[in-house]
């Protein structure tokens, strides 16, 4: 299954925002912060992607939210082998 361009876009946007806001301390200093709560809206424009796809975009996103410099590249890789090819026209 692929990861149409809009979907994409939303959550390379949503994910941005959410590191934007993450500290490592977050949990320590506050206890309402749950960064499940961060994935599912990150996540929540993506639809149409198999378990395992999904569960792997899961993780990554989690780790770019926690460490955006270390793990960009890896998500924006994942995210362009789930986009479709090139249609025929």
């Amino acid at each position: 299954m692929s990861l149409p361009q809009e979907q994409f876009d939303e959550l390379l946007q949503r994910t941005a925002l959410a590191s934007l806001f993450y500290y490592p301390e977050i949990a320590v200093d506050d206890a309402d912060y749950n960064i499940e709560k961060d994935l599912t809206y990150c996540l929540e424009p993506v639809s149409g992607l198999d378990a395992d796809d999904l569960n792997e975009l899961r993780a990554v996103v989690g780790r770019v939210i926690a460490n955006p410099s270390a793990h960009r590249a890896e998500l924006i890789e994942l995210v362009i082998g789930l986009a479709p090819g090139p249609s025929a026209e």
